[in-house]
């Protein structure tokens, strides 16, 4: 039982659900959106908020803006793409708290939540001051 309880803590340490994150963001937390798949696919379609930084760009240089004391959540397209996954591992590396959102743009948007971008999709709005 002892096992069972820290994998699930663990798990939910390190992946956020699109319900979780919505929360979060209309509650103002202290976390950043991370598209980490290319420019294109960001320019395309995004999570409102979400700043693009695709994983293979991800280095001291490139992160030296960003604030260490915020948690960074990290996604890509969905279960069919691992971008989240190396953008979370990057960000790991880097000394970054992170956690890698469950599913994706493509269940953020199953959920019912908008996205912005050149194909956006209208769904639920945030209703916070971000």
């Amino acid at each position: 039982m002892k096992n069972q309880i820290e994998y699930y803590e663990n798990k939910l340490a390190y992946e956020m659900d699109p319900s979780d994150l919505f929360s979060a963001l209309e509650n103002n937390e202290a976390i950043v959106v991370i598209d980490a798949r290319k420019a294109f696919g960001y320019k395309k379609e995004h999570i409102p908020t979400a700043i693009n930084l695709p994983h293979k760009e991800m280095t001291v240089e490139t992160t030296k803006q960003l604030d260490k004391t915020k948690t960074y959540i990290c996604y890509c397209d969905g279960i069919g793409c691992n971008a989240s996954t190396k953008g979370a591992l990057n960000m790991a590396k880097l000394g970054f708290k992170v956690k890698e959102l469950i599913g994706g743009l493509e269940w953020w948007k199953l959920d019912g939540y908008a996205t912005k971008g050149t194909e956006l999709t209208k769904g639920q709005q945030m209703q916070c001051a971000c």
